[in-house]
C-alpha cells in the first residue's frame, strides 16, 4: 500500500513538474514608448524663450545660481559647448528650418577654444558644437576648426602614462589626473582621424582607452572618478571618487561617462574588450537603478541618505544615450534597449521635464553637478539636456545603422 501511494506521489509530482515546464514563458514586458513629439516641442518652446531672454551668443547657459538666477558662462568653460549641441540636435529633431542658424550662432563663438592646451575638454567643448554642425552642415570651416583642435588636444597625452591629462588644478593632491569623463573627450581624436587620414589621432584615443581600462573598474564593475599616476613613470599612484560620496562609492555620472565612452571607442575600434567594458558598467547601472521606480538615479550609488538623497537626471541622460547605442553592439538578450527607453520616458514625464517658461529655459530638472562641492544641486545642468536631446534623436533613429 505505502509502495503504491510513492508511486502515485511520484507521478503526480512528474504530471506537475510537466506542467509547470509546459508553460510559455511570460512575455518579457514592452519598452516604454517615448514621447519625442511633444518633447521636441517642448524644447522648440524653451529654447526659443531663451534665445529672445538671453540673444548674446558669447555666453553661453550652464545651470541656475543658487538664488534662482540662470549661469552663464564664457567660451573656456567646459560646459560652453553643449547649448550649441542643443540646438543642433534640436534642428535635426524638429526639421524647422531657423534652428540651424541659431546653432551656427552659438557655435561660432566658440572657435578660440581649438588652440587652448590647459584642457582636455575640447571635445566637449568643440566635438559637440563644431562637430554635430559639420554633420549637419559639412561646413569644411568646421571641419578646420576640429582638426584643429584634435591637435592641441593631442599635445596633453603623456606616452610615458599612455593618456592624455585632465586637470591641471589642484597639483597637491594630482600629480597626472586621468578622470572617467575624459574617455568622451576622445571622440573628437576619433573623428579628426577620420577627417584628415592621419591616425596618430586614433591611436592616441585608442592607447588611452586601453590604459583607462586597467583601472577604472572596482571588483564589481563600479567605477572610480580619478585614477592618479606617476608622470615620470606611468605607475598609477590613487584611484578616487573625487565627486562622489566617498573614494569607494560609486558616482552616478561616472558610470553614465563609462557607459558612454567605451560604448564610443567600441564603435570606433571595434575592440571587443571595449564592448565588455561597456556592458559591465551598464549592467552595473541597470542593476543599482532597477529597485527606483522611476530609474533616475540618485547622485551616487552609495549615499547614505538614499532614498532622500538628490537625483541625477544627466547621469540618466547620459546612461540613456549610451546603453541605446550599446544595444546595437550587444547580445540581443541584454536589456540595454529597454533600460534606456524606460529612463527617457521617466525624463519625458512632467516630474523630470520642465514645464515651459520655466527652469530658466532648461529642459530638464533635478539633476546634481557636484554635491560634495555643494554645487548645483537638484539644479538644471545644459549637459543633461544634451544627453537627453541625442538620446531622444537616437531613440526616433534607432533603426540605423550608425547613430551619431
Amino acid at each position: 500500500m505505502k509502495r503504491q501511494f510513492l508511486s502515485l506521489s511520484l507521478a503526480l509530482l512528474g504530471l506537475t513538474a510537466g506542467f509547470l515546464r509546459a508553460q510559455p514563458k511570460a512575455a518579457p514586458k514592452p519598452a516604454p514608448a517615448v514621447p519625442v513629439a511633444a518633447a521636441v516641442a517642448r524644447a522648440e518652446a524653451q529654447y526659443a524663450a531663451y534665445l529672445r531672454h538671453y540673444p548674446d551668443s558669447t555666453q553661453h547657459p550652464r545651470s541656475t545660481e543658487d538664488d534662482g538666477r540662470i549661469l552663464l558662462t564664457n567660451s573656456r568653460n567646459w560646459t560652453s559647448g553643449f547649448f550649441a549641441g542643443n540646438l543642433w540636435y534640436l534642428s535635426r529633431l524638429s526639421g524647422q528650418p531657423q534652428w540651424p542658424r541659431r546653432a551656427a550662432a552659438w557655435t561660432e563663438t566658440l572657435e578660440a577654444e581649438k588652440n587652448v592646451t590647459t584642457t582636455h575638454d575640447l571635445g566637449f567643448i568643440l566635438n559637440n558644437s563644431y562637430g554635430q554642425g559639420y554633420a549637419v552642415t559639412k561646413n569644411p570651416k568646421y571641419r578646420e576648426v576640429l582638426l584643429q583642435a584634435a591637435a592641441t588636444l593631442a599635445k596633453r597625452f603623456n606616452p610615458t602614462v599612455g593618456a592624455i591629462r585632465s586637470w591641471d588644478h589642484h597639483p597637491e593632491l594630482w600629480s597626472y589626473p586621468v578622470i572617467v569623463d575624459n574617455l568622451l573627450n576622445l571622440e573628437l581624436l576619433f573623428a579628426a582621424s577620420k577627417l584628415s587620414g592621419d591616425t596618430t589621432y586614433a591611436h592616441i584615443a585608442k592607447t588611452h582607452a586601453a590604459t583607462d581600462l586597467k583601472y577604472r573598474f572596482r571588483k564589481d564593475y563600479s567605477t572610480y572618478h580619478v585614477l592618479n599616476f606617476d608622470p615620470a613613470k606611468g605607475k598609477l599612484l590613487t584611484s578616487v571618487t573625487h565627486q562622489g560620496y566617498a573614494d569607494n562609492s560609486c558616482w552616478a555620472r561616472g558610470q553614465a561617462w563609462a557607459i558612454y565612452g567605451y560604448t564610443m571607442v567600441y564603435r570606433e575600434t571595434k575592440n571587443p574588450k571595449f564592448l565588455q567594458a561597456a556592458m559591465h558598467a551598464a549592467d552595473y547601472f541597470i542593476e543599482h537603478t532597477a529597485s527606483i521606480a522611476d530609474h533616475i538615479p540618485y547622485w551616487d550609488f552609495n549615499a547614505p541618505d538614499i532614498p532622500k538623497a538628490p537625483r541625477d537626471a544627466s547621469a540618466a541622460a547620459a546612461a540613456a544615450s549610451g546603453m541605446l547605442e550599446l544595444s546595437k553592439y550587444a547580445p540581443k538578450t541584454k536589456p540595454y534597449y529597454g533600460a534606456a527607453t524606460a529612463i527617457l520616458a521617466s525624463l519625458s514625464s512632467p516630474q523630470y521635464l520642465a514645464a515651459a517658461g520655466t527652469n530658466n529655459f532648461f529642459l530638464l530638472k533635478h539633476s546634481t553637478g557636484n554635491k560634495p562641492s555643494n554645487s548645483e544641486v537638484d539644479a538644471p545642468l545644459v549637459y543633461a539636456d544634451y544627453y537627453y536631446l541625442e538620446a531622444l534623436w537616437r531613440y526616433q533613429n534607432y533603426a540605423q545603422l550608425t547613430l551619431n
